[in-house]
């Protein structure tokens, strides 16, 4: 799925945005775009880095059993995070979009509860680690 982590980021985000219309506006470079969705480039962007990132976080857990992010990553991603305004209802509908795509980009015989899980988990630990650095930027 990483190779494809460009498409998949981008359908991650524009399912999150059919759940939850209202997070475009959270996002400043959506705000006052004309630029559909699907090819406004700074939007591309950031789904493809957030979709590697939770890649990452889940062959982390596979392979040592726990997510390991560089302090100064996390300290950036708390802190806007923070400054946007990003509360648990948004991680919680992250979370689904996140499941709901990785379960439509598989063949079918491969999407299990264990592998839902495990995705999950690694979600998890990864907003777990954000959620401590969620504070103003010193």
């Amino acid at each position: 799925m990483k190779k494809d982590s460009a498409n998949l980021g981008l359908r991650l985000f524009l399912k999150i945005f059919e759940i939850a219309p209202s997070v475009k506006q959270m996002f400043s470079f959506l705000r006052d775009s004309d630029v559909p969705l699907e090819k406004n480039p700074k939007l591309k962007t950031h789904a493809m880095s957030v979709f590697v990132m939770t890649c990452e976080a889940a062959a982390q857990l596979r392979k040592a059993g726990k997510v390991t992010v560089r302090e100064t990553t996390l300290k950036r991603l708390g802190s806007s995070h923070f400054k946007y305004g990003v509360a648990d209802s948004h991680f919680e509908v992250t979370r689904f979009a996140l499941l709901e795509t990785i379960k439509e980009a598989l063949p079918a015989d491969m999407w299990s509860l264990e592998m839902k899980n495990a995705w999950s988990e690694a979600y998890n630990q990864l907003v777990a680690a954000i959620k401590e650095e969620m504070k103003p930027a010193a």
